[in-house]
């Protein structure tokens, strides 16, 4: 069943696609600062909770470009998301899930005493939790495929824009995310480079 953004979100995604951004080569840095965001999360969990059994250097970002079926695709294998995640982070424009991270962190640390602030060497980019929509400046169409680290269900969230989308179950084989983006042939020169 498809689902509509709420007014306020329709208007903040034409605005963003059409006036916000003036290089449309910025929606690669969004997406993959997303995807960097995710695996952020996960080594945080893996560092607070040994069963997690990951380290710095197993987290990857990784970028596919499909010329034949006009797909840029980025996957991570950070913490990814599950289905009230993608309802409350991309059905909501604007909502982030970032910042949300980055105040309980920080709310954790007070906690602590004597302890470094792990908020200070997290690295949160699009506080404003509009990045992601940048994709819509060179996509027609966005899919995004995760599964939450810990849960047996994956998920396939799909819009074409401002006039809604799709949540339903998907097939992953682990956690992360990706983030596949239908690229418009007025926006293959920008994806390509």
């Amino acid at each position: 069943m498809k689902k509509k953004f709420k007014a306020e979100s329709q208007r903040l995604l034409d605005m963003m696609i059409n006036s916000i951004y003036t290089h449309k080569e910025i929606f690669l840095r969004e997406i993959i600062s997303n995807a960097s965001d995710a695996i952020d999360k996960m080594c945080y969990l893996a560092l607070t909770d040994k069963s997690v059994g990951m380290s710095r250097s197993d987290f990857e970002i990784i970028i596919t470009l499909d010329k034949e079926n006009r797909t840029l695709t980025v996957s991570d294998n950070g913490i990814g998301m599950n289905e009230e995640d993608l309802e409350k982070n991309l059905g909501t424009i604007a909502f982030s899930g970032s910042k949300k991270f980055a105040e309980e962190v920080e709310k954790a640390d007070k906690e602590k005493s004597g302890a470094a602030s792990l908020a200070d060497q997290v690295d949160i980019i699009g506080q404003f939790g509009v990045g992601f929509y940048s994709a819509f400046m060179v996509a027609d169409k966005v899919e995004v495929v995760t599964k939450k680290y810990g849960e047996d269900k994956a998920y396939r969230w799909v819009s074409e824009g401002a006039g809604g989308y799709t949540i339903e179950e998907a097939e992953r084989d682990g956690h992360g995310t990706d983030v596949i983006m239908h690229i418009r042939e007025d926006g293959e020169s920008t994806a390509s480079t």
